[in-house]
């Protein structure tokens, strides 16, 4: 841990980075379904006027409290109703992104690569030999108030196909030189020397972990939230902005285009880049489809109404692959769904989250641990074992 420039605040031994005390302790905010249906629901059950005044029944007007609607408008005022509303409610609802969830061959090599080269911190770690997985969480701060990682060794399976659909995560850094070279001194692998980034200023370097997933480093001042990346590349990234802008209540910070290098960026989040963790949207020009291999998994984020949230998703053109629920044998409830490319998220509930946190928390390191997200496999191109991670 003191030879590597990457460091969390100093009551994680590490003095590098600061960190600020932002906790996520709001309380639930559960609003009422969408009262459109209700509001036009006298006008579903009216007799059409057609039949009382002789009228053709292909003109479909109805009557009712002295307005007169044509079931079109009255599908379209509905329909807009209920977007205005989910659209209100993704907005203010109380979302942070949790953790990103990934497949090792080897958790302890992984676990001293991260804690040794990138100075990130061990928090917990649980094995459930029954299901025949082990899962280990890293990190710069306390899971309640930053984004980590949830590594997950797989009894047997000793490595994994990566794909070419997911990119990198983004590590910021003060000295991204000084780093390299101690992750070189530990063995670390290098794959882009520190530089300029193509097409800007920002000085950057990619190294790979022991399994293959690459690690932008970004120099940057001090900042709350050194893990501060996830890159994910889309088919199509107006529609992949709009959906995680709607259905996900992401702002888009900002969005970069290369046309040198035939690749355009959005990044998306829930707050300034500088203090939160962010995803990397990347459209490479003519590329519509990516392989995403069975290493990475899925990203968590809280949410006030796991109910609520698999509404949205759905309205807005996502897929929901687990209803909305509590988890069998605990009381967390989440949802699982996937964007316009596949990509996986968990949606966890904001209390039951910090419920398990608090409940486990005197645990030590290596203690069991109630949280479990469901990975849900594609049986195409997953072969695990394991229900939960």
């Amino acid at each position: 841990m003191a030879s590597s420039s990457i460091r969390p605040s100093s009551s994680l031994t590490c003095s590098s980075f600061r960190f600020c005390n932002r906790t996520n302790t709001c309380a639930a905010c559960r609003l009422p379904l969408n009262p459109s249906p209700r509001r036009f629901a006298y006008l579903a059950s009216a007799v059409p006027q057609s039949h009382f005044f002789g009228l053709k029944a292909s003109s479909k007007i109805w009557r009712g409290e002295g307005r007169t609607f044509a079931a079109g408008n009255m599908a379209q005022a509905s329909t807009a109703a209920t977007q205005e509303s989910l659209l209100e409610w993704v907005k203010k609802d109380k979302r942070r992104m949790l953790h990103v969830v990934y497949r090792v061959g080897d958790l302890d090599r992984t676990i001293k690569f991260y804690t040794e080269c990138l100075g990130m911190k061990l928090l917990r770690k649980r094995d459930i030999p029954e299901e025949r997985y082990t899962n280990a969480f890293l990190g710069y701060g306390p899971e309640d108030s930053h984004f980590v990682i949830e590594l997950t060794y797989n009894y047997g399976v000793d490595s994994y196909d990566i794909g070419s659909g997911f990119g990198h995560f983004g590590i910021a850094v003060e000295d991204v030189a000084k780093t390299v070279e101690l992750i070189k001194a530990k063995g670390g692998k290098v794959t882009r020397e520190p530089g300029p980034v193509k097409g800007g200023n920002t000085v950057i370097a990619f190294i790979e972990d022991p399994d293959g997933y690459k690690f932008e480093l970004l120099e940057r001042g001090p900042t709350p939230e050194p893990l501060c990346q996830v890159m994910l590349r889309v088919g199509d990234l107006d529609r992949s902005i709009n959906f995680y802008k709607k259905a996900f209540g992401m702002e888009l910070l900002r969005k970069r285009d290369n046309p040198e290098y035939k690749y355009t960026i959005a990044m998306m989040g829930y707050g300034p880049e500088e203090k939160n963790c962010v995803l990397e949207l990347t459209y490479n020009y003519g590329v519509t489809e990516y392989d995403k291999g069975n290493a990475y998994a899925q990203i968590a984020i809280g949410t006030n109404d796991v109910y609520r949230t698999a509404e949205a998703v759905k309205f807005f053109g996502g897929k929901v692959t687990r209803e909305p629920g509590p988890l069998p044998g605990i009381s967390t409830k989440i949802t699982a769904c996937l964007d316009p490319d596949g990509w996986k998220t968990v949606f966890v509930d904001n209390i039951d989250f910090l419920k398990e946190l608090e409940d486990h928390s005197n645990k030590p390191i290596g203690g069991s641990f109630a949280v479990a997200f469901p990975i849900l496999f594609d049986s195409k191109r997953d072969s695990l074992q394991n229900t939960y991670v």
